[in-house]
């Protein structure tokens, strides 16, 4: 069987997540000590202890967690003798992930890049000035419009910012517009609004200005070949040249994931499954309203990791 990875973002992470595997795998916790000495910061810990839940839920601990544990549960594949892939790619930050998985950067620098951007993320909108709200049960031309109409009306702004699949899309903004937003949207037959828990409005525009500063960081970051094409989130497609790959990822803070064309274009390049790599079930739950034609699968322990094995011998 041919299948594609893919890593997931924030949103997948909880305490105890990969403890099984940990138990296992020693890789696994190695993984983490490596990106736990490059950033002087205790990431296992974080993901291990009850005590520090609220801790990993800050984005810009997240977002280094949640890097270290999709490398991690990748390093367990191909250790066990899982095979290459036909494609990569990964939901938001997970994209980092994949890159580092296909060898374009190194761990090390994936690491620190993830965190330089989670820190400029939050530093980018004051708190409680910016939000994230699921819409369900709604067509995505529908809830592009509706949201225009909102930034037109308010000067703020609102935009459709994650298209996870068919019914679910994602929309952030200033509070106040992403506020008027689902009040319009629940009016024009959305299935439901569900305001996000988060503190950062993701991939819209509020964001330009930390795209600019970890443009910067991106300039100094060298980028091989890689052994597997990465399709990135603002083009769906796989980018070869390095500079327009750090401009896709400069990109990528204030733009949107365009996830269904991307399971979609993975099934182009050649695969018939898809695997995810990382704690959690969200992206197996997304694929599966994209493409049922695709096998999938999620790989967050060891029962999970032996399925898959299985499966793509």
């Amino acid at each position: 069987m041919a299948f594609a990875a893919v890593f997931p973002g924030q949103g997948s992470q909880s305490t105890g997540m990969l403890a099984e595997l940990a138990e296992q795998f020693p890789l696994v916790k190695q993984t983490f000590q490596q990106g736990s000495d490059s950033l002087s910061r205790d990431l296992w810990s974080l993901c291990a202890d009850e005590d520090k839940s609220d801790l990993l839920n800050q984005t810009e601990n997240t977002q280094p967690v949640m890097l270290a544990a999709g490398v991690a549960v990748w390093r367990v594949w191909l250790s066990q003798g899982g095979s290459l892939p036909v494609g990569m790619a990964g939901h938001s930050l997970g994209e980092y992930s994949a890159l580092a998985a296909a060898d374009i950067i190194s761990y090390e620098d994936a690491i620190t890049l993830v965190a330089e951007r989670a820190r400029l993320m939050q530093q980018a909108v004051a708190e409680g000035e910016g939000a994230m709200a699921a819409i369900l049960g709604m067509d995505d031309d529908a809830i592009v419009a509706i949201c225009d109409k909102v930034s037109q009306e308010t000067g703020d702004i609102v935009e459709a910012v994650n298209f996870n699949s068919p019914g679910q899309v994602v929309i952030a903004g200033n509070t106040a517009a992403v506020d008027l937003a689902i009040e319009r949207l629940s009016e024009a037959g959305a299935k439901r609004a569900i305001k996000l828990p988060v503190s950062v409005p993701s991939h819209c525009s509020l964001m330009k200005g930390a795209a600019e500063q970890l443009g910067e960081k991106l300039a100094s970051v060298e980028f091989a070949p890689g052994n597997v094409a990465v399709l990135h989130n603002v083009s769906a497609s796989n980018i070869v040249d390095s500079e327009k790959r750090r401009v896709a990822l400069t990109e990528q803070l204030y733009r949107p994931v365009r996830w269904v064309e991307t399971i979609n274009n993975l099934e182009q390049q050649g695969a018939d499954s898809i695997i995810e790599f990382g704690p959690g079930k969200v992206l197996f739950g997304l694929n599966r309203r994209i493409n049922r034609k695709l096998g999938n699968f999620s790989i967050h322990d060891p029962a999970s990791l032996e399925k898959a094995l299985e499966k793509m011998q």
